[in-house]
């Protein structure tokens, strides 16, 4: 054997002495015994701990944009103790078969779970489920929320004595009353108020399932407040609870059976937070939440928060809604009255703060902020939306004419969309037919019919593209024609958005209302409420230009004055069950809605029909006169700033012969207020000739000669009802 052979046979007997099966194991025992020893000396040094600071706990302050003091919350925790034997033994199985089915069982931990707690902290993967009812006790009465390494091998040792020390029922006890079930209650009897308005010892075994589900997620949970996803996780949650109970033996499965799925009461205002109060802060909450900040780290309390709301246009919009709506309505004797909600969101477009809010007559009367709630539709606010995607796309209409302002439209009501696969034709306002309008014109008096060819023309799919863009929100969005009548749902606060976008030349705003949020141990990134460009400046000055209209000579013209520039819409919704107006001024956007809600228990949507005895509370009355009042008081008095817009599309719009006669269908009364009288070609300078369609009419009445593709028998109508408009309540889709 040479001398290298050698060399090489010495290191991999080397090697192999080095990792032979003996020595590995001794390692292997000797690490385990390293890991014991260690334990053995922190269950020796942890002992269990004085309460926390809970009891402590901090207030909350909030503060306006200058400093001033808005409100002090969370000086106190909202909990009440209760004694075990207080709650019903089936709610107790409750929480127990939702968190820890083995609780009666086990040793107080759950070492596979904190095992895996422990590598998702080290990993930055932050919190994670699997811990024992004694360990989440443990953390919420002894610890602190943090996600350390430290904290969580302190609750394991801890969980374990306090497992030895205390009985079951006494760990369990201190669990119920020490947890947090969201809507600022901690504790079971104070959520048991919170969702169901009942004392613990009242609960039923349906309801102490859902406050057990709840605890997964309060925030997104909270049926008042859940997503569509959170809402159907929680019910699946909540059948989950009962089955667990179910496997355990504490419910008998026919009763199981006929559980149904308990709906929690809406939330009501904590005292101190009455008026415009409550709805700001409940707004700056949902923003901190949304950052990041949960409910148990606000009600822990210690932050201080400035939100961006201007004391003074937030008191003028106050003054101006009771001006204008409140000093209107009989809401004690008019049944129409009580019914009226005001809601309103009023941002500066060139940073996206809100400035001023309305939520409704006061959050301890009516808690549902009217601003920022997502259940009514924004109607034909949206019709600019689709100009603007009309515009962004280079669209053509239906004989290839680039659709601008000067674009000449077919305006006859209940005309059928042509080339679209979903049969659409919805009738205009007052069921008045208008002779080719131009897209100007069909903004100023929101032509139904002119929109919705409008949107086939440039696909139901683009339209909604760009309006996810500009900062609609994707609920209940579908891709039909009728989508131009404004048929999703959106707030005042979405809305406040898209405009801002408008009128910020096509760049990005988002609605802040959080200025900063300051706390000892935590920080809370500011939302940044501007953005890139989502639409090009021509396309969003193109809108401006056609909204200057809508209130100088349209549907807006309440809220003309010549004190300054301003660009808006009108928007009205099916039955007259909500009313809009958004517009803005090169300085400040603004959106106000009316909103018709049944005083009934549960609620639900009903027309605004009568409100204040004026017919119907359309988008350019009350929310109209409300927007003048505030803007003219929120800009001291008025302004000077003009729209600076830029490339304004006019669109192809050749001349084409008409009837020097011709005039709207005069088979209808005429509508309620001016600005719903149509004109006739020679009334409005708008209404040149265009070339909107291939064979235009030549005779008042006339329909045009090419025969729309599609089915009129069969039209789409929203909210699934199949009756021509003029034969449902209130005439059917309302346009302005």
């Amino acid at each position: 054997m040479g001398r290298a052979d050698a060399r090489r046979a010495a290191r991999s007997g080397g090697i192999r002495a080095l990792f032979t099966w003996r020595k590995m194991l001794g390692t292997f025992f000797g690490l385990c015994l390293l890991v014991m020893g260690a334990f053995v000396a922190l269950y020796v040094y942890v002992d269990v701990p004085a309460a926390n600071a809970q009891a402590e706990k901090q207030s909350n302050v909030y503060k306006y944009s200058d400093g001033s003091l808005l409100a002090r919350t969370g000086s106190g925790v909202n909990r009440e103790i209760v004694d075990l034997a207080v709650v019903p033994e089936k709610v107790q199985h409750a929480f127990v078969a939702a968190e820890n089915k083995s609780f009666y069982r086990d040793k107080g931990v759950d070492l596979k779970g904190t095992t895996r707690g422990l590598v998702n902290t080290l990993s930055g993967k932050g919190k994670q489920g699997g811990s024992t009812i004694t360990q989440q006790y443990v953390k919420n009465y002894y610890l602190t929320q943090d996600q350390t390494v430290s904290r969580k091998l302190k609750e394991l040792v801890i969980s374990l004595k306090v497992d030895q020390r205390m009985k079951k029922e006494d760990i369990l006890a201190g669990y119920l009353n020490t947890v947090y079930y969201g809507r600022g209650a901690s504790g079971v009897q104070a959520a048991a108020q919170a969702y169901y308005g009942v004392d613990a010892k009242d609960l039923d075994v349906a309801q102490g399932a859902y406050l057990a589900a709840l605890l997964q997620a309060p925030s997104q949970y909270d049926w008042a407040v859940a997503s569509p996803t959170g809402k159907k996780l929680v019910k699946e949650r909540w059948a989950y609870t009962l089955d667990n109970m179910v496997d355990e033996g504490w419910l008998d499965r026919t009763e199981r059976g006929k559980l149904t799925f308990p709906v929690p009461q809406s939330p009501k205002a904590a005292p101190g937070l009455e008026g415009q109060t409550g709805y700001l802060v409940e707004a700056a909450n949902q923003e901190m939440a949304r950052q990041g900040v949960t409910g148990e780290m606000l009600d822990a309390g210690g932050w201080t928060i400035t939100l961006n709301i201007d004391k003074k246009k937030q008191k003028q919009l106050e003054k101006s809604v009771d001006r204008q709506l409140e000093s209107q309505l009989d809401r004690k004797n008019n049944k129409t009255d009580a019914t009226v909600q005001a809601g309103a969101t009023s941002v500066d477009p060139k940073t996206g703060k809100v400035v001023a809010l309305y939520g409704g007559v006061g959050a301890t009367e009516h808690w549902i902020s009217n601003a920022t709630r997502q259940d009514y539709q924004p109607a034909s606010t949206f019709k600019p939306l689709v100009l603007a995607s009309a515009l962004e796309n280079g669209s053509k209409t239906q004989d290839g004419n680039l659709i601008g302002l000067d674009t000449v439209y077919d305006g006859t009501s209940r005309r059928p969309v042509v080339g679209s696969d979903t049969p659409f034709a919805p009738q205009n306002e007052d069921d008045i037919s208008y002779d080719h309008p131009t897209v100007r014109t069909a903004m100023d008096k929101s032509i139904n019919s002119v929109f919705a060819q409008m949107v086939v023309d440039v696909t139901p799919k683009a339209v909604k593209k760009t309006a996810l863009e500009l900062g609609v929100p994707d609920k209940n969005f579908p891709e039909r024609p009728a989508i131009t009548l404004g048929t999703m749902n959106a707030s005042t606060w979405d809305m406040a958005g898209v405009y801002a976008t408008l009128d910020n030349h096509g760049k990005k705003v988002t609605p802040t209302i959080v200025k900063s949020a300051e706390h000892r141990d935590r920080t809370m990134e500011p939302v940044d409420g501007t953005g890139g460009q989502v639409i090009s400046r021509t396309s969003a000055d193109t809108v401006t230009k056609a909204l200057t209209e809508v209130v100088d000579l349209g549907s807006g013209h309440e809220a003309d004055t010549s004190a300054y520039d301003a660009a808006g819409k009108t928007g009205t919704s099916e039955n007259n069950k909500s009313a809009w107006f958004a517009a803005y001024t090169p300085e400040l956007t603004t959106v106000v809605a009316l909103y018709g809600e049944s005083t009934d228990e549960g609620g639900g949507q009903v027309t605004l029909t009568g409100t204040a005895n004026s017919g119907r509370a359309n988008g350019g009355g009350f929310p109209a006169r409300i927007w003048a009042d505030y803007t003219l008081g929120a800009l001291g008095g008025g302004s000077d700033a003009t729209f600076d817009l830029e490339g304004v599309e006019h669109g192809e719009a050749p001349p084409v012969t008409r009837s020097p006669s011709a005039t709207p269908s005069e088979s209808e009364s005429p509508s309620e207020t001016p600005s719903e009288t149509p004109s006739t070609p020679s009334e409005s300078p708008s209404a040149t000739p265009g070339e909107g369609e291939s064979s235009p009419a030549e005779t008042p009445g006339e329909t045009p000669s090419w025969t729309p593709s599609g089915s009129p028998s069969a039209p789409e109508w929203p909210g699934g009802d199949d009756r021509p408009p003029g034969e449902r309540p209130e005439n059917g889709l309302l346009g302005q």
